[in-house]
């Protein structure tokens, strides 16, 4: 009877313990704690396809967390993550979605940043997606047609080109053009071989006539200086009275000076108009006596 208790008590401990590291694994598996002190971060992605719970988040490709939650969120998809407490982030760190393998499996890879301020944990922050196979292949499905407009095009035009180069008359034309190419060559060839020496002579002259430039330049630098400074001289006289003669015709216009008054004085042309009037009355009536009876002069001299 006691021997058959003590073998119902090992079978009980040995249950409870065989209970125990079951539980262990389980939570192990599953990234239970019971006194959690990780860190939860909330992350929007537009696209999370092969992304499960209790996928890995790594930091820098290093396992620190899992995917705690996955839910709908209006356009977007939220990831919450929970990671290691040690893990340092900062506000421009990065969250991306990256693939695993071949097959799909997703996991989120984090970048810590190197700004001075600490991640705020209580908003929800932006993720990156890294473009994987499935990403690439729904691109060129997206421009299937696309591509087939431009593959077809290219025939169509590659067909036009086949035809354009099997054409007889095009391709004598062609050949014909090459000719009168290879003999334009083949002449400025000639040529130039034929006044290699004149051209040589004339780049001699060129240096030299630029030499002499430079040594010209060189000893009248000062002769040059003074010449420029007494044109710059005479140019601020010129304009200074060429603003008198302005100045002089403004006035005379404005009828400010004697000029003016003479060219623009109404009333003074009028008095010259009728003076000149009343000489030539004069000079007919002087011309009239002289041709008549002459001038009756009655003067009292003493």
């Amino acid at each position: 009877m006691r021997n058959e208790r003590k073998t119902e008590i090992k079978v009980g401990i040995t249950t409870i313990l065989s209970l125990v590291v079951f539980i262990w694994i389980m939570a192990w598996a599953k990234n239970f704690q019971f006194i959690s002190t990780d860190k939860n971060i909330d992350i929007a992605f537009e696209n999370v396809s092969g992304l499960e719970l209790d996928d890995d988040v790594s930091v820098r490709g290093l396992r620190k967390g899992f995917v705690k939650d996955i839910y709908l969120d209006r356009n977007n998809i939220l990831i919450k993550i929970s990671i290691d407490e040690s893990v340092d982030l900062r506000t421009d760190t990065q969250f991306w979605l990256t693939s695993v393998d071949l097959m799909g499996a997703k996991k989120i890879d984090i970048i810590p940043g190197n700004s001075p301020e600490l991640l705020n944990l209580n908003i929800v922050h932006r993720g990156l997606i890294q473009p994987d196979i499935s990403t690439m292949m729904g691109i060129i499905g997206s421009v299937k047609d696309d591509m087939l407009i431009i593959l077809d095009d290219v025939r169509i035009s590659l067909s036009a080109l086949n035809e354009y180069l099997t054409d007889d008359e095009m391709m004598y034309d062609l050949k014909s053009s090459l000719k009168s190419l290879n003999s334009i060559t083949n002449n400025f060839d000639r040529i130039i071989s034929e006044n290699s020496t004149n051209i040589n002579r004339i780049t001699e002259n060129t240096a030299a006539l630029s030499e002499e430039t430079k040594i010209f330049f060189d000893e009248n630098k000062e002769s040059l200086k003074s010449s420029v400074s007494i044109l710059n001289t005479l140019l601020v006289k010129s304009d200074s009275l060429i603003n008198k003669f302005n100045f002089l015709a403004s006035q005379t216009i404005e009828g400010n000076n004697n000029l003016g008054k003479i060219l623009y004085d109404d009333s003074l042309l009028v008095n010259i108009t009728e003076s000149l009037q009343t000489l030539n009355k004069l000079t007919k009536l002087v011309l009239f006596q002289l041709q008549t009876d002459g001038f009756k002069v009655d003067a009292n001299i003493w």
